[in-house]
């Protein structure tokens, strides 16, 4: 028995880098360096510990839809340990959303194939969450998200989802759609090995023509939700030093009493 799991991932710009929006209101790429979402990375991880745990034969691709840049988040992806990877990319795909960007997964992984699909709990960039939800929905199978720990157990994905409260454990027959979150395991580094045995490892580009997708189905003008206005973040300023010369603790009760903090 073989099992093939599609792993979703995502170039984002780095979070610690000086982001700002473009002149059409979506975020400005090209000026800061990306990188594959953190978040993405628990997804590769859970792939591969489901492929280490399996005595089926297991196949893990990684799957991104960006611009060229993205083939590095893919690359980090293939270091760790997947096994090949699709990298979806067309101009006319510049401000898609959420809704589009679920379109064209859907299109890419039933032109794949597929058993399972996991991905991260969100993004660094967007962080909306939405995208396993809405994957699932258009592939038409289950979805089981939020989780931090899933096993594959024949026919079967299980995982266990951890509330406020309570904790869950659920499961659904294959194929099926998961989502996993950052407690579900660190993730590893890709070793030197991994590095070099990457650029071996085949990449396919596609384009909206191959996954017959019309380009007025896609792209900002055809997206569902839009940014009106964008303001940058004020300058930091120097903070208040209190200085203890016998009455730094008023003054620092004062201090936060003012901001209504105590």
């Amino acid at each position: 028995m073989s099992l093939r799991i599609v792993v979703t991932v995502k170039y984002v710009p780095d979070a610690t880098g000086d982001r700002h929006f473009a002149d059409d209101l979506t975020v400005d790429r090209d000026d800061v360096d990306g990188l594959l979402s953190e978040l993405d990375e628990y997804a590769v991880e859970q792939a591969l510990q489901i492929s280490e745990n399996s005595d089926d034969d297991v196949e893990i691709t990684v799957l991104t839809v960006g611009p060229e840049d993205a083939k590095d988040a893919l690359r980090k992806a293939l270091s760790m340990g997947a096994d090949k990877a699709i990298h979806v990319e067309d101009d006319d795909l510049h401000g898609t959303d959420a809704i589009g960007t679920s379109l064209v997964l859907a299109k890419a992984v039933e032109k794949a194939g597929y058993d399972l699909v996991i991905s991260g709990m969100a993004s660094t960039d967007g962080t909306m969450g939405v995208v396993p939800a809405l994957l699932a929905e258009r592939l038409g199978v289950p979805q089981v998200t939020l989780l931090s720990e899933v096993s594959v157990d024949g026919g079967t994905v299980k995982g266990r989802r951890d509330g406020d409260t309570a904790t869950e454990q659920l499961e659904a027959s294959l194929p099926a759609v998961v989502s996993v979150t950052d407690q579900s395991g660190e993730a590893r580094y890709p070793s030197f090995k991994g590095i070099m045995a990457a650029k071996k490892k085949p990449v396919e580009s596609w384009d909206l023509s191959d996954l017959d997708i019309d380009e007025d189905e896609v792209g900002l003008e055809n997206a569902w939700t839009a940014v009106d206005s964008a303001t940058e973040r004020p300058a930091r300023t120097a903070g208040t030093i209190v200085k203890d010369e016998g009455e730094g603790g008023k003054q620092l009760a004062a201090f936060l009493a003012e901001r209504k903090f105590v």
